[in-house]
């Protein structure tokens, strides 16, 4: 029948839609503390209580607040709006929920109930007004005061997403755990009430189970750099009627993980992937956490350091098709495309910072050398030309090759390297854009031997060696391979044929860079076989 369709409706919402319960006790006004209590009986059973210790409500109220599609609030900008809220989310987990509440510690309390087993046995959709129990009247007074509001769940059947042992050890664990993720979920969605700094809502505590919820702020502003100037954080929407209604907008870039503790990264920051993107305020209570609805593709590791802040009132409801659940928005495509264009600057900024941090932490690893060198040492008989002399102040050197005995050519001339690495070396100072160059090396101040210089922060070694670099054959493979290119371009060239050498390794380079243009930077735990941060 009809409540079945209605549950299994329900059941669509994620557990944190389920706390909804506590957007309609935001939405009355004035008040301190939330408390919620999540109980497990011995014999299996749970509920779960809400209490405020706000303005309360009379009976009109009540039977007001427990109606399928309430009428019109009388203040708009409440975080309820469509008169669903409370009833969706309670009946998403049980199949009884009851309202207490009073105004004033002089009134006596009212009640109504839900009982979708009742509707389903008489087949009529009929609140239920039963007797304030004792129990009722301990937990109203215990969480609420002297006035306030109880939403009251029982036969939670639905609670939990398997089934345990009623009430044993499992089963409590697990509601343990559900008090621990509703905890940090209403630390994030609620933060700016619960941050007794935060000037622009109105104070707020909330109580799970006897834990105070600490804000969670998730821009981390002690330590991100808020990054669009203020003059463009004010977005002006045009209404159907000609009105104009503004939203705002802010762009956060956190630090990047290797500058952070992991306690910070942990606690403060919360640096993943999903992490990115938009974070949207309806009335200041987040709405969305997340993504970039159609703005910017989807989330890549290189963005996870960016997030922006949007805030809208009640007004633009109907302008941004704010759902039911109000739960997420849809941006019109004309505001989609001026964002993506406001943001593009700031999007490409923060995806060169992690590129940067991340580069900066996979050389400071290094990559070794080591087999490729001792290979070349080992192998007298490859083909390569005989260094007549060298000159260090003009980097050019005398060589006998295919084209002749005594042919100058330039490149690099070095002395003194170490000797594990005279024949392959990666070096940070090759400002062409070469992957590779060639180089005449020596561990003393003479006896230079034909040698390859790779560039560090081409994409090649950034993307291609580094993943390689746990495997040593991989690694030993590219080695040989570029320093058997360089030989052949010191063994082959002349004055005439040096730029035409010099273009070869240019083109090769550039196309490379071009295929790898889609490979993303390797991330910490890619790293010579880390454990990510």
């Amino acid at each position: 029948m009809a409540v079945r369709k209605l549950r299994l409706l329900h059941a669509e919402l994620s557990l944190y839609e389920k706390i909804l319960p506590l957007t309609a006790f935001i939405g009355r006004g004035d008040y301190h503390t939330i408390n919620v209590e999540i109980v497990l009986r011995d014999d299996g059973r749970k509920l779960v209580y809400f209490g405020d210790n706000g303005h309360g409500m009379d009976a009109k109220g009540i039977h007001a607040a427990m109606r399928y599609g309430a009428p019109a609030r009388e203040n708009p900008e409440s975080l309820g709006k469509f008169g669903l809220g409370l009833k969706t989310a309670s009946s998403s987990v049980c199949l009884k929920y009851t309202l207490i509440s009073r105004k004033a510690s002089n009134q006596e309390l009212e009640k109504l109930a839900w009982d979708l087993e009742h509707v389903a046995d008489e087949g009529v959709w009929a609140m239920l007004r039963e007797p304030i129990t004792a129990d009722e009247r301990e937990m109203f007074d215990e969480l609420c005061g002297a006035k306030g509001t109880l939403v009251i769940w029982e036969k939670c059947d639905r609670i939990l997403t398997k089934e345990y042992e009623p009430g044993g050890a499992k089963e409590m664990a697990a509601i343990g755990r559900l008090a621990d993720s509703l905890a940090k979920h209403l630390s994030l969605v609620f933060h700016r009430f619960l941050d007794k700094a935060d000037e622009r809502e109105r104070d707020i505590n909330i109580v799970i189970n006897g834990n105070p919820i600490e804000p969670w702020n998730p821009f981390y502003p002690a330590r991100s750099e808020q990054v669009l100037p203020e003059k463009k954080q004010i977005i002006e929407v045009e209404l159907l009627d000609g009105s104009v209604e503004t939203a705002r907008i802010r762009a956060w870039i956190l630090p990047h993980r290797n500058d952070m503790t992991k306690e910070e990264e942990k606690t403060h920051a919360r640096i993943a992937n999903r992490a990115q993107g938009f974070y949207v305020y309806r009335e200041g209570r987040l709405i969305q956490d997340g993504g970039w609805m159609e703005v910017f593709g989807v989330p890549e590791p290189h963005y996870s350091l960016l997030r922006i802040e949007f805030d809208f009132g009640h007004e633009l409801d109907d302008a941004f098709r704010i759902d039911v659940k109000k739960s997420r928005i849809l941006f019109h495509p004309e505001l989609a495309e001026g964002l993506h264009t406001l943001l593009q600057p700031i999007y490409r900024e923060a995806g060169q910072r992690y590129r940067r941090k991340n580069r900066e932490h996979a050389n400071s690893h290094g990559i070794d050398h080591t087999s490729a060198n001792k290979n070349i040492a080992d192998t007298n008989n490859a083909q390569k030309p005989q260094v007549t002399s060298v000159d260090p102040a003009t980097q050019s050197a005398v060589i006998a090759n295919n084209q002749g005995p005594k042919i100058t050519i330039k490149l690099a001339i070095q002395s003194h390297v170490s000797i594990d690495t005279v024949f392959v070396d990666a070096v940070e100072d090759i400002t062409t854009g070469e992957l590779w160059q060639p180089a005449l090396r020596s561990a003393g101040d003479s006896g230079h031997m034909p040698a390859v210089l790779l560039n560090k922060h081409h994409d090649f070694y950034q993307k291609i060696y580094q993943r390689a670099a746990a495997n040593g054959y991989a690694v030993e493979g590219m080695d040989l391979l570029l320093w058997a290119f360089a030989v052949a371009e010191q063994n082959n060239t002349n004055e005439e044929l040096e730029p035409i050498f010099e273009d070869i390794r240019t083109e090769i380079s550039n196309n490379l860079r071009k295929l790898l243009r889609k490979v993303p930077d390797p991330e910490p735990d890619e790293l010579n076989g880390d454990e990510a941060d």
